[in-house]
């Protein structure tokens, strides 16, 4: 056995594997469209774009059961923090209105006592008023924001070329690694049958 050959073995292993990978990598998005292959009555279609409808909903449904639900959008929404915010920023804004909106004939005085007034009552009841309001939004959020079927519906709207061009930018780098590791396995393969060739030819 030459050592062209002893070479030859591991790059053409090397070649097979990458190649392997790399169409398999691509045979998950294309073809975009059934394809019959003639005479086989065989049809051949991408794995995401044959599997669409059915990976929009587990990602939807995944997403909404273990990943984010509509209780704590509303939660984050309605934090402590937020509440305090917001309740303070509600108060300034009613109290300067108030002044506003009074008739200018009402001395200066009396218009600020009314406003001080009604800032008084924004931070005795504002907290209760906040966390009733949070109460109905949670509610109201359950019967009319569908997350599962947002998510669902966004994908499918999506192009078949924009979906593939968006899975391939998330994934991107483990694509890659596929298909390098098939390239390692092949050439560790062509490795091994150059080597078991080598020793076959020496015992004979």
């Amino acid at each position: 056995m030459n050592y062209i050959q002893f070479i030859l073995m591991p790059l053409i292993g090397a070649l097979i594997g990458w190649s392997t990978n790399l169409l398999a990598v691509k045979l998950i998005f294309r073809p975009l469209k059934p394809f019959k292959i003639p005479f086989t009555g065989i049809e051949i279609q991408g794995l995401i774009p044959k599997r669409r409808l059915d990976i929009s909903k587990n990602i939807g449904e995944t997403l909404e059961e273990e990943i984010l639900s509509t209780d704590e959008i509303v939660n984050r929404l309605t934090s402590e923090n937020i509440k305090k915010h917001l309740i303070l920023y509600i108060k300034n804004l009613v109290m300067a209105r108030s002044y506003e909106k009074l008739p200018a004939f009402i001395p200066h005085g009396f218009r600020t006592t009314i406003a001080d007034y009604l800032g008084e009552v924004i931070d005795r009841y504002g907290g209760s008023i906040f966390d009733e309001l949070k109460g109905k939004l949670m509610e109201k959020a359950k019967n009319e924001i569908d997350l599962k079927t947002m998510v669902e519906e966004k994908i499918n709207s999506l192009d078949l070329e924009q979906l593939e061009d968006l899975i391939i930018r998330l994934s991107k780098k483990e694509l890659r690694q596929i298909e390098i590791l098939g390239g390692v396995i092949g050439f560790v393969v062509g490795l091994i049958q150059a080597a078991a060739s080598y020793y076959l030819s020496v015992l004979r």
